[in-house]
């Protein structure tokens, strides 16, 4: 079974918990290969303020060869900017581009009132009168062969799913409140 390039998307706070996911599954257990910015991925930080360049850069660095995309879910995820650009990014289909398969993995901090980015939940069965829908959520994974599934059933889903992707052109222009 081969391993995909997952990129990585998390809100800033839950760092610690990021790493640890990514020690224990890419480096340890070689479940995924690594994308995105942070302690313990390859990529540099982006400085700019810039929302379409800082896009661009992430497109061009780390989602361009990246084939799902990890929304990392903790406490504040749903107010980060930056997670809506990247998964409006990770989310866009046409003729140039496919988009990546799409898996929230809630950490080990995450409480059932935390919520999920709006993103990510439009992409989700909102109820029973819904067919299906292009992304999934899972517990964090406590076995490897448990997340392989995961990512390999997100990966799937681009060629299956498609006709189910929502993804709007507006996004967040600013990082909302988490009390």
């Amino acid at each position: 079974m081969a391993r995909h390039k997952c990129f990585i998307s998390y809100h800033k706070d839950d760092e610690d918990e990021v790493n640890e996911f990514i020690r224990n599954f890419d480096h340890d257990k070689d479940v995924f290969i690594t994308r995105g910015i942070g302690e313990e991925m390859p990529g540099d930080v982006i400085n700019s303020d810039d929302p379409d360049y800082v896009m661009k850069r992430i497109r061009e660095l780390y989602l361009k060869d990246s084939t799902v995309t990890l929304v990392m879910l903790g406490k504040c995820t749903w107010s980060r900017k930056y997670v809506d650009w990247e998964l409006q990014s990770s989310l866009r289909n046409g003729e140039t581009v496919t988009a990546n398969g799409l898996l929230g993995i809630k950490l080990p901090s995450y409480s059932k009132g935390d919520g999920y980015p709006n993103r990510l939940n439009l992409n989700l069965k909102q109820d029973d009168s819904q067919e299906d829908c292009y992304a999934r959520t899972i517990d964090y994974p406590k076995r490897k062969d448990t997340l392989t599934n995961a990512i390999d059933e997100a990966f799937d889903r681009r060629k299956t799913h498609t006709k189910w992707i929502n993804n709007p052109r507006d996004k967040f222009k600013n990082n909302r409140s988490c009390c």
